[in-house]
């Protein structure tokens, strides 16, 4: 059996409708949801099939097999079999894998699995979050605080930083790391960075979705008794060259706290940069990619970049909760 994630979508049908059409069994929902487990002879599978080379080459050997009804091809084998008495045996013991929702499945994107975070979550997580990171949610001493209030944790997986840094590079639209910048309400940017928004990509709701999932919890984990809405109104993507904009000037941010993602590798994509936090004069000049870093973004963490050298180095960053 395969279904899809949290939904009663599924790869077979447990009845027939008096027209020999599929129909919905009374322990349909049972079987789907695994409350009744075991091996079950179904009158119509779809899409997954394991069936005995024998089988194919006595009882099956003509091509009409999946044709011969006005019906579709899958409903048409399933047809065939029943006539010919052989049965279909449909087996939930195990989790064999799991159907994907592809209606908004969009190929015009460079990386089109990016998006899926809300139609296929699972597999998502799967192959875009760091496979340390619920160890590290779970208090598995995954978690460092290379300064005051300063932590760091591994989030995503080496795929997301490179589709994410190949999604920004061929939009290629990177602001000029001016003051003045159209894309924000005001118009006006106090500490400009050369950089390409998530809203720019058509990315910004699946961002936010990763920040209610994956940060938030971790942030309500790092700092007990504070309660996050996970509310970022800018989300972006900073790219630092040393003949473009090799550093940032000390700021804070227009955040209650900010989110830091190292994209590429220092030392083979870039050698420099790094953050250094200037009230506590704490440095953290080797960024893990993938990893985050989460800290407050005003008043006490007034922190600046350092100089890229060499290459080009990428951050993801997150103001939440402004």
């Amino acid at each position: 059996m395969l279904s899809r994630h949290g939904k009663l979508w599924s790869n077979f049908w447990g009845a027939l409708s008096p027209d020999e059409y599929y129909a919905r069994s009374e322990d349909y929902v049972e079987l789907v949801q695994r409350k009744r487990v075991g091996v079950w002879n179904v009158p119509y599978i779809s899409q997954a099939y394991v069936i005995r080379g024998e089988t194919l080459r006595t009882e099956l050997p003509q091509k009409e097999v999946f044709s011969g009804s006005d019906t579709d091809p899958d409903m048409a084998f399933c047809k065939s079999l029943r006539d010919k008495g052989i049965f279909l045996h449909l087996s939930n013991q195990h989790e064999f894998g799991r159907l994907l929702a592809t209606s908004r499945y969009d190929t015009d994107h460079l990386h089109p699995d990016l998006w899926q975070i809300f139609d296929n979550p699972v597999d998502w997580k799967e192959q875009y979050i760091h496979e340390n990171y619920s160890r590290a949610l779970d208090g598995q001493g995954l978690v460092e605080q290379p300064c005051p209030d300063v932590y760091w944790f591994p989030l995503l997986t080496e795929q997301m930083c490179d589709e994410l840094v190949e999604e920004m590079e061929h939009y290629g639209q990177w602001s000029g790391g001016r003051h003045e910048d159209s894309r924000l309400a005001g118009g006006y940017e106090n500490v400009p960075t050369v950089d390409i928004h998530m809203k720019q990509v058509g990315y910004e709701d699946q961002w936010l979705q990763l920040l209610r999932t994956y940060v938030g919890p971790m942030t309500e984990y790092l700092f007990p008794g504070y309660h996050t809405k996970t509310r970022a109104v800018m989300n972006f993507v900073v790219r630092y060259r040393p003949d473009e904009q090799p550093s940032l000037r000390p700021h804070h941010d227009s955040s209650t706290f900010t989110l830091n993602v190292a994209l590429n590798h220092k030392g083979v994509d870039y050698e420099g940069g790094g953050c250094r936090f200037l009230r506590y004069d704490c440095r953290i000049s080797s960024p893990r990619k993938g990893w985050a870093l989460l800290h407050p973004g005003r008043l006490t963490h007034y922190h600046e970049g350092l100089p890229t050298t060499r290459g080009t180095r990428y951050i993801m960053v997150s103001f939440v909760d402004p």
